[in-house]
């Protein structure tokens, strides 16, 4: 008796189930979702092509250093690098000297307090301070930017898919442009609303930044690499890609040698197992 209702009542949690399987297979051929402008219009990163793709990839060290030039004079009046110290600069082919100048140069300085007055104040910055923050909060941050709160990039390479190749085609020559005329006629309540831009790469296709690289020659590299739009969004890329991973070599180098030495385990293992049944017959 107990098995028989609880096979009916199987049997009938498993026709509900498949009613609503069915009405919702049949209502998804009948009526096929509509894409939305976002799903249609946006744009898959283009490939940078950086020096660290691939399990053999190396930075370029000449490349970052390119990078942090152009975040130090185009991306650090907007965006923090809160998990990078000055002294970090050592991996990019920076001498102590130049990490030392460069902290103590820079533009904006680290939030202190006055011994003999109480009082905040601020102070020069040393190789082991972190990049300071270009606003003093957050409301300071979305005051300055029409209410838009520009994100740290110490990860933005880890934070955003297909990272490096992300950011590259962000802030790339390509991407701030027009919205198409399709675009407009096929969703008319899609119009870029003002005080934002059109971005293809971005995710509502709306970003409130504005075009970060303007125009070719904006930086004057240090290295006399000719300073191209393309070049600079490659060159950011690229730093960005090394804040996010700064032990991406070590890793990659960590990888290769443990394949290698499964490698060489699994020969000898089998050099072994040939010499230990080498007098037995099958």
């Amino acid at each position: 008796m107990v098995r028989g209702i609880a096979f009916l009542v199987g049997a009938a949690f498993t026709f509900v189930l498949a009613i609503a399987l069915w009405g919702s297979v049949s209502g998804l051929v009948s009526e096929p979702p509509v894409p939305t402008a976002e799903e249609e219009f946006h744009l898959h990163p283009k490939p940078a092509h950086l020096a660290s793709d691939g399990i053999f990839g190396r930075f370029d060290r000449r490349q970052l250093q390119r990078g942090f030039q152009i975040y130090k004079e185009v991306c650090a009046a907007c965006h923090s690098l809160r998990l990078v110290a000055f002294r970090d600069l050592k991996d990019l082919g920076y001498t102590d000297p130049e990490m030392k100048a460069i902290a103590n140069q820079w533009v904006i300085e680290q939030p202190s307090i006055n011994p003999e007055t109480g009082e905040a104040t601020t102070r020069k910055n040393v190789p082991a301070d972190r990049f300071p923050s270009p606003f003093a909060n957050e409301v300071a941050a979305r005051a300055a930017n029409n209410n838009a709160l520009p994100p740290d990039l110490s990860l933005m390479a880890k934070a955003r898919h297909d990272g490096g190749n992300y950011i590259y085609s962000l802030v790339g020559p390509d991407a701030y442009r027009p919205q198409p005329a399709e675009l407009l006629r096929k969703f008319p309540d899609a119009k870029t609303p003002t005080g934002l831009h059109y971005n293809p790469y971005f995710a509502n296709l709306n970003i409130a930044m504005p075009p970060p690289l303007t125009s070719d020659g904006q930086v004057q590299y240090a290295d006399g690499t000719l300073a191209s739009r393309d070049q600079m969004a490659k060159d950011v890329a690229a730093f960005l890609t090394w804040t996010a991973e700064p032990k991406l070599e070590s890793r990659h180098a960590a990888g290769i040698g443990a394949f290698v030495f499964i490698l060489i385990f699994c020969f000898l293992a089998w050099g072994a197992y040939q010499n230990v049944w080498r007098d037995v017959k099958h």
